[in-house]
């Protein structure tokens, strides 16, 4: 996509980008995107089957209104969802045309700011993960940079200042049409029920175009570490930096505090510190897991989280039969253990007891028997075996297969 760019490029700078952007085989690639992630329906009700049935009248709509000048992004719905115990987090949900059109900017777009981009940078990135963000938090803890700065920004996503972030755009982009679509988006009013209002600050999550723009107000700070001579990991607003001493650790962290004051951002101060991770008590959190003592440990939120999902699927009065059950818990083991599987194995053992606890639960109901499934009578009738007969995952034992697939 970039070398398809390169004719309008001036000084750096990126001309004539909205001729790409409403091309109708761009306006098809972001519209197969949008329909395979799906999501709920914006404010018109529209939802991504209703627009499948009618795709190319309303991508050709799409299209001419792009043409004209005449598009306007609707506004953004504003929903709830669950964060912990009793928490929520505010998400926005576009309308499906606006999906793909956003979809279609940032496909033109990102290429050229992905140029740009550290490799210290790994979330939101075209064949970049998590995954690939803890191997090098590893690599440089085996490495000696264990005194880790755990820094939190408060609130990123809401309080990116607009002007800012417009301006760190327009160091690459001089499309007008292009720079007026990003801060339509920007300023695009948030419905809730009968509240409506238009943000002033921040870039709103669940935006296709969102994430780029984060990791684009973030990126001068990737320089500004990198610069310094720090080893600085980023995954979108969660980051740490790694050094050698304390000494280090707490430069690094004043750097970062004169950074994020200068940019109008803000850490979370009950959530920044600095440790040695070697060190009981002195850890940090990454991306759901826990560095500490030498270790990495499943951090105790994305293991509750597992526990309640488990606890979801195995209720003792949903009346499905015991192979139905494990076909649904299954996925839900394999894709945990997929991402956890370098945690230290004692968590895989606290997992698979807790799991067949949660069916034996389930089979004393079904015999209508009371109880919880602990007592040893249980573990007899239903012995573990039972379990592996009905073809139930197993961590430990996907554990053992995985360390001898490695030597």
């Amino acid at each position: 996509m970039l070398a398809a760019l390169e004719n309008g490029v001036k000084g750096g700078k990126w001309f004539s980008l909205i001729d790409k952007v409403m091309r109708p085989e761009t306006l098809e690639i972001a519209w197969q995107k949008v329909a395979r992630n799906k999501g709920a329906a914006g404010v018109d009700g529209q939802s991504v089957e209703r627009f499948a049935k009618r795709a190319d009248t309303y991508l050709l709509e799409l299209r001419e209104a792009l043409a004209m000048g005449s598009y306007q992004p609707q506004p953004v719905k504003r929903v709830e969802i669950p964060k912990g115990p009793g928490k929520t987090r505010p998400l926005g949900i576009p309308a499906v045309k606006d999906r793909i059109v956003q979809t279609a900017l940032k496909l033109v777009v990102e290429p050229i700011f992905e140029k740009d981009f550290l490799a210290s940078s790994y979330g939101f990135r075209p064949g970049r993960g998590c995954k690939d963000a803890l191997r090098e938090v590893d690599e440089l803890i085996k490495g000696g940079y264990t005194h880790v700065v755990d820094a939190d920004l408060k609130s990123y996503f809401d309080t990116i200042p607009h002007e800012r972030l417009l301006a760190l755009v327009e160091e690459r982009i001089s499309d007008g049409r292009i720079l007026e679509m990003i801060r339509n988006y920007l300023e695009q009013e948030v419905v809730d029920d009968l509240k409506h209002w238009t943000p002033v600050a921040g870039t709103p999550q669940g935006a296709v175009i969102s994430p780029l723009l984060a990791n684009l107000y973030l990126h001068p700070l990737d320089q500004r570490m990198k610069a310094k001579g720090y080893r600085m990991v980023r995954y979108a607003d969660d980051f740490v930096v790694m050094c050698t001493s304390p000494q280090a650790a707490r430069s690094a962290l004043a750097e970062v505090c004169v950074w994020v004051e200068e940019n109008s951002l803000s850490l979370n101060t009950d959530k920044t510190h600095v440790g040695d991770c070697l060190v009981e008590g002195q850890g940090f959190e990454f991306l759901g897991y826990r560095f500490e003592a030498g270790k990495r440990w499943v951090r105790k939120k994305s293991f509750k989280a597992l526990r309640d999902r488990i606890r979801s699927k195995t209720r003792r009065t949903q009346g499905e039969s015991l192979v139905r059950i494990i076909e649904n818990v299954n996925p839900v083991l394999r894709g945990w253990f997929g991402y956890f599987k370098h945690a230290n194995p004692y968590v895989f053992k606290t997992v698979d007891g807790f799991v067949r606890r949660r069916l034996r639960a389930v089979l004393r109901k079904q015999k209508k028997r009371p109880g919880f499934g602990h007592c040893r009578a249980d573990h007899k009738r239903w012995p573990n075996a039972f379990f592996a007969a009905h073809d139930l995952f197993t961590m430990t034992e996907a554990h053992v297969l995985a360390c001898r697939s490695r030597c």
